[in-house]
């Protein structure tokens, strides 16, 4: 006679499978992969469906727990659960084939997002492992595993938060966080944990991430440095913002 009790302790991963498998509930997903809180109508479009198809498709994905809502009004706004669901997602990413690029739009989106983007709320792409790589250089993080730079180190996965986060604070990080406008004991007060790193997946090298990287990129975005396409996860940097980071980290993309 078979057992039929149910099982505990092991993740059903099924479940979350099911939910990424249609191209539509993955395609909401991805919009909403830069931390943003978007109305179903806005989804809608993103997804490419009538609104009342992308009502059901939000709906399973509340359900499912990967999307949170929020009214506002007359409006529904959705956003990731929390930002297990943003790396989970460039995790998938990254295993996932990569479609055949169709139009040069299609390439120009793709080279915008290796050269810089947002990963969840924080800072990814070359753009952001320089910025990394640049606050080691000036003394602001302190490599502790005796490996050089942001390269990723034996048995750290591919798109993935680092599981023993090898860094810390260096003696300059006052003075050079200062210097990019981040409020470095505002930042150290949030309940969140300050310094967190994830293997970039268009770079396989660490970014900042965690409060710390959170609070970069707010500043960045509201200084005017980097600006998004279209709203899109996709970030330009701007001359001004060039200028700022070669100025105070020494960063040049052109290089």
């Amino acid at each position: 006679m078979t057992d039929e009790r149910p099982l505990y302790g092991y993740a059903d991963v099924a479940s979350i499978g099911a939910l990424l498998a249609d191209a539509t509930r993955a395609r909401v997903l991805i919009s909403l992969a830069d931390g943003r809180a978007l109305p179903a109508s806005v989804l809608a479009a993103e997804a490419g469906v009538a609104a009342s198809t992308a009502s059901e498709h939000l709906a399973r994905l509340v359900d499912g727990g990967l999307l949170s809502v929020e009214r506002s009004g007359r409006h529904r706004y959705y956003r990731l659960a929390d930002a297990q669901v943003g790396t989970a997602l460039e995790a998938v990413a990254a295993l996932a084939p990569t479609r055949p690029v169709r139009s040069l739009r299609e390439s120009t989106r793709a080279a915008a997002l290796r050269r810089a983007r947002s990963c969840y709320d924080h800072l990814a792409g070359r753009l952001g492992v320089a910025v990394t790589e640049s606050l080691l250089d000036r003394g602001a993080l302190i490599r502790t595993d005796g490996l050089a730079g942001t390269e990723r180190a034996q048995g750290d996965r591919l798109s993935a938060p680092v599981r023993t986060h090898p860094y810390e604070l260096g003696p300059a990080a006052d003075s050079i966080f200062t210097a990019l406008g981040v409020d470095l004991a505002a930042t150290r007060a949030q309940r969140r944990p300050l310094l967190r790193f994830c293997v970039d997946w268009s770079e396989q090298r660490h970014h900042l991430s965690g409060a710390l990287g959170a609070a970069l990129l707010t500043r960045m975005e509201s200084a005017g440095w980097v600006v998004r396409h279209n709203t899109r996860r996709a970030l330009r940097l701007t001359d001004s913002g060039a200028r700022t980071l070669d100025r105070i980290l020494g960063v040049d993309l052109a290089a």
